[in-house]
């Protein structure tokens, strides 16, 4: 399937002046918030946030969900390393592009660990954050040992991932696997196929745990206690280091609490960014 072909919605593309060409949906008025997906075969700004940014355009604010280098409908280089700082460069160069000084970040998994990456980097252009299960205070070898991650990595070896192997793998994000739609699922495995192999081999975010002190913006945060993929202690290291932040336990909830407590998670967001 070709990039053209994606089941995906089209929006636009905003050219880096590192060369990449990154894909991005802008949809409302408003503030700005920007939405940044988590990792995983196949994922996109789209199928991670689908049932939550419509709420927030009608809430009076401007989303940009962005599709990650290597994902959704951005560009896919093979002959990068996918680290942490090449996700926060190529996020503040997409910034200066589209015009954005400050917004607020909006990130789950890798994508709450590049928004934590971006605030810590270039604090005058965030203004809050919003992190569900983010990635970034654990070392490497603790993810690793995550059921999630282990099974993730066992399937995507086995090759190219079709809607079954897809559903195998993402049936473990939620606690409740029944609302994982087939929609999703297709999408997931269309763009699974256009990645490259050097994604997630390459793929690194260190330990920021001791940096969490110099955040200077406020930070709503969301974790599912039944989360496999990401070690939920993590929310203590928010709570003990950062200076003004409030975290949100959910139980019955895997690693997409906006999937899985879609109403809860928008209304509680939606009051985060009207009244801090």
């Amino acid at each position: 399937m070709s990039e053209q072909d994606l089941p995906l919605p089209l929006g636009h593309f905003a050219q880096l002046s590192n060369g990449l060409k990154l894909h991005y949906l802008d949809q409302g008025e408003g503030p700005v918030v920007l939405w940044l997906h988590g990792s995983g075969p196949g994922a996109s700004g789209f199928s991670n946030f689908k049932g939550n940014y419509p709420k927030f355009c009608e809430a009076g604010y401007r989303n940009i969900v962005l599709d990650l280098p290597g994902f959704g409908r951005s560009d896919k280089p093979d002959n990068v390393e996918y680290r942490l700082e090449f996700f926060v460069e190529c996020l503040n160069l997409f910034l200066q592009e589209v015009g954005i000084q400050c917004c607020t970040l909006l990130g789950n998994s890798l994508g709450g660990a590049i928004a934590l990456g971006q605030a810590l980097a270039y604090p005058d252009t965030v203004d809050k954050l919003i992190l569900m299960a983010p990635g970034g205070v654990e070392e490497r070898e603790t993810y690793f040992q995550m059921e999630g991650i282990q099974r993730m990595v066992e399937v995507y070896n086995q090759g190219p991932m079709g809607v079954e192997q897809m559903r195998e793998v993402m049936s473990l994000q939620l606690f409740d696997a029944s609302q994982l739609t087939d929609e999703i699922l297709s999408e997931r495995a269309a763009v699974a196929v256009t990645q490259p192999e050097n994604l997630f081999s390459t793929m690194l975010v260190p330990n920021m745990t001791e940096q969490l002190k110099e955040l200077q913006c406020p930070v709503l945060g969301f974790w599912g206690t039944n989360d496999v993929f990401n070690p939920v202690e993590g929310m203590h290291k928010f709570m003990d280091n950062v200076p003004e932040v409030r975290f949100l336990m959910v139980n019955r909830c895997g690693h997409w609490v906006q999937v899985e407590h879609e109403d809860l998670f928008n209304r509680t967001c939606i009051d985060f960014l009207h009244n801090g």
